[in-house]
C-alpha cells in the first residue's frame, strides 16, 4: 500500500469531497482521482462512495481513515522532531577525549554549547586516542578529541575525518635537583643517560623518535599515563620526563622543573569523526565550541 496515497486519501475524507482534497493539496482533481483508484485496486476493494454531494468512506474507507489520522499523526511528530534538532532546540552528541584535555579544554567548551546551543545534551567519556579512535569507528561515539605527533600511526583511523585544532608544546620535565634544571643550553641528548619515564603508546613513540633524533636510546624505567604521579616520581628522584603543555595544565607542580628543550617535537590536538557526522547540528555545536575554545588558547599564547 503505498503511503503517499493514503494520505491523499485521508485529504480527501477530510474535505469531504474529491474537489475540496485537490485543492488542498494542490493538484487537479483528474490526478487526485487516479490515486484514489489506485489505492482502492491495491486494497481491492472500494473505500469511497461518490454522490453529486461528495464522498463517503466505506466500511474499509472508515477502518483505513483511522490508520492515515495515526500515520499523519507520526509524521507530523517526525517533522517537529527533526525541527527541533536541525534548530538545536534538541539534540544528543556522544563525546570522548583524553584527561588532560578534559580537564582544561572541555569544561570551557561545554559552558559555550549552554550558551550557544542549551537544547544540545552532550555525553562524554574519558578515553586515551586508540579507545577513543576505536568508538568513533564503531559508532558508539559522535566525536573525540585526540592527540597525534608527527610519528604517530594513523592506519587505524581508516577514512576517519581528522580537524587539527591546537598545537600542544612537548616540554622536558626534571627534578628541581638536577645538575642542569637551570642550564640554558640543556639539549635532549644531555639527558641520554637519565632514567626515563614514558607515559600512554603514543607518548611513549614520540619520546622514542625525539630520543632517536637526539642520538640515543632511552631508558624507561617508569610507565604511567598519570601526568601527576609522573611529576611525583621526578620530585622524588625517579627519573625525568616528556610532557605536553596541556597536561601539565591540568596537573600542575611547583616541585619540578618544566624546560622547552631546542627540537622536540609537539603535538597536535585535534577532532576525529565519522565522514558527515559535522553536518549534524548537535555535532557542529560541539564542534564550533572546541574550535573557538582552541583559538582563543592560540590567541592568548601569541601574547605570552
Amino acid at each position: 500500500m503505498d503511503p503517499r496515497r493514503v494520505l491523499i486519501f485521508r485529504t480527501v475524507v477530510r474535505n469531504g469531497t474529491i474537489g475540496g482534497g485537490a485543492r488542498e493539496l494542490g493538484w487537479t482533481q483528474p490526478a487526485v482521482s487516479q490515486h484514489l483508484a489506485a489505492l482502492e485496486k491495491e486494497v481491492g476493494t472500494p473505500l469511497l462512495l461518490r454522490s453529486s454531494s461528495g464522498v463517503t468512506p466505506t466500511e474499509a474507507g472508515s477502518r483505513l481513515f483511522v490508520h492515515a489520522e495515526t500515520m499523519a499523526a507520526a509524521l507530523h511528530a517526525a517533522e517537529e522532531e527533526l525541527a527541533e534538532i536541525t534548530s538545536l532546540r534538541r539534540g544528543r552528541v556522544r563525546f570522548a577525549t583524553f584527561p588532560s584535555a578534559a580537564a582544561v579544554l572541555l569544561p570551557p567548551a561545554l559552558a559555550r554549547v549552554s550558551e550557544t546551543a542549551p537544547g544540545v545534551d552532550v555525553t562524554f567519556d574519558e578515553l586515551e586516542p586508540p579507545n577513543a579512535i576505536a568508538s568513533v569507528l564503531a559508532g558508539d561515539l559522535d566525536l573525540a578529541l585526540v592527540f597525534r605527533y608527527s610519528c604517530t600511526d594513523i592506519v587505524s583511523e581508516g577514512a576517519l575525518e581528522w580537524q587539527p585544532l591546537i598545537e600542544d608544546r612537548v616540554l622536558a620535565v626534571l627534578p628541581r635537583t638536577h645538575p642542569r634544571a637551570e642550564d640554558p643550553g640543556l639539549t635532549l641528548a644531555d639527558l641520554r643517560e637519565e632514567p626515563w619515564i614514558a607515559g600512554c603508546e603514543r607518548c611513549r613513540a614520540n619520546l622514542l623518535s625525539n630520543a632517536q633524533r637526539a642520538g640515543f636510546t632511552p631508558h624507561v624505567r617508569h610507565s604511567t599515563d598519570d601526568a601527576t604521579v609522573v611529576q611525583r616520581l621526578i620530585q622524588h628522584g625517579a627519573g625525568v620526563a616528556l610532557l605536553p603543555e596541556i597536561a601539565l595544565e591540568a596537573y600542575p607542580s611547583s616541585q619540578v622543573v618544566v624546560r622547552a628543550l631546542p627540537d622536540l617535537a609537539d603535538r597536535t590536538i585535534g577532532l576525529v569523526s565519522r565522514p558527515g557526522a559535522l553536518a549534524v547540528p548537535a555535532v557542529a555545536a560541539l564542534r564550533a565550541a572546541l574550535t573557538a575554545e582552541a583559538a582563543e588558547r592560540s590567541v592568548s599564547a601569541l601574547h605570552i
